[in-house]
């Protein structure tokens, strides 16, 4: 069939909105984690030496004539100094136990329900006008 200079076409486009479902990551919250501590009073029972001596009082002639130091004395016996341990405490800081926090994601299925708007073609003819459809 040969075109007329007077033939004419149009054309016309369809659309159809589509349903894309995927995933996007949003932040639904915090988790925290804290600690505290607290004071526990203890007790332990330990075991103090204290030396003790036999005195025997001598008289000094003079203060002058006594050092403090250990001495012998004429008749034999020493003279010294008594002691007695003093308690010593110490605390320190050890590790009790170690808290790992971790995190994994579940999935879960949802099912997505929405309304699509699609267009289609009504060809309508008055008269002796033929239309025939291709598509």
């Amino acid at each position: 069939m040969a075109q007329h200079p007077t033939d004419e076409a149009a054309d016309i486009v369809l659309s159809e909105e589509r349903l894309e479902v995927g995933t996007q990551t949003e932040q639904a919250g915090v988790a925290r984690v804290r600690k505290s501590a607290y004071v526990e009073t203890v007790q332990e029972r330990v075991d103090r030496g204290v030396e003790h001596a036999d005195t025997e009082r001598v008289p000094v002639d003079h203060l002058a004539a006594d050092s403090g130091e250990v001495e012998t004395l004429p008749d034999g016996s020493l003279s010294i100094p008594v002691f007695e341990e003093e308690i010593v405490v110490t605390k320190r800081l050890v590790v009790r136990e170690r808290v790992v926090v971790r995190k994994h994601t579940v999935y879960e299925e949802h099912v997505v329900t929405a309304d699509l708007r699609r267009e289609r073609l009504e060809v309508e003819a008055d008269g002796d006008v033929v239309v025939t459809d291709e598509g």
